[in-house]
């Protein structure tokens, strides 16, 4: 199936710009840059940029918290008539070490408040990008830990990760989740 709708995870506002759980929505605008569309519209509970390579594809950040995405998912797959497999999911993921990939076509939520959600309002079947974010040191506090900043040290390693995370969206945009998961799940 083709995938015709992708949905970075994050936090709306700018207290949670360029955090570790925001990834989701900073690959999202990586790919939106490269395609030169720099504007995101507005649309209910949520913005959109929409790109075409060879086909329409929406690409969505939800404008409601992390943990509350699933109905957002929902009213987008509602909208443009399309099933959870058509949509791949890109977020960031604390049980991988900073860099790391991971491309599935389906699975649970792990750990990740996020996708449980996800998976409550649309079920399990659903590509997923996960983007590893721990770092060497990690705090007791997962929740401060997740909504703080990369370290100094860790900064171009997660530029990296969000660069090669950009890179796998557009191979699933253009030969599909199965076969982009050959190259993408490879070690860095």
């Amino acid at each position: 199936m083709a995938v015709d709708l992708v949905l970075g995870l994050g936090n709306p506002g700018e207290a949670y710009a360029s955090t570790r759980h925001n990834v989701g929505f900073d690959v999202l605008a990586e790919v939106v840059q490269r395609r030169g569309r720099g504007e995101w519209l507005s649309r209910p509970g949520c913005e959109v940029a929409v790109i075409t390579p060879g086909r329409m594809v929406v690409l969505a950040r939800p404008l409601m918290f992390m943990n509350r995405s699933g109905g957002a998912a929902a009213a987008l797959l509602s909208d443009f008539e399309l099933d959870p497999q058509n949509m791949l999911v890109v977020v960031d993921d604390i049980d991988l070490p900073l860099g790391t990939l991971r491309l599935r076509a389906r699975g649970g939520p792990g750990t990740h408040n996020g996708l449980r959600d996800l998976c409550e309002a649309l079920g399990p079947d659903f590509p997923r990008l996960r983007v590893g974010i721990r770092g060497a040191v990690v705090d007791d506090d997962l929740a401060d830990y997740v909504l703080g900043r990369f370290a100094p040290d860790e900064s171009a390693r997660a530029a990296e990760a969000i660069d090669r995370a950009a890179d796998a969206v557009e191979r699933v945009l253009q030969i599909g989740v199965e076969q982009a998961m050959n190259t993408t799940n490879r070690r860095p």
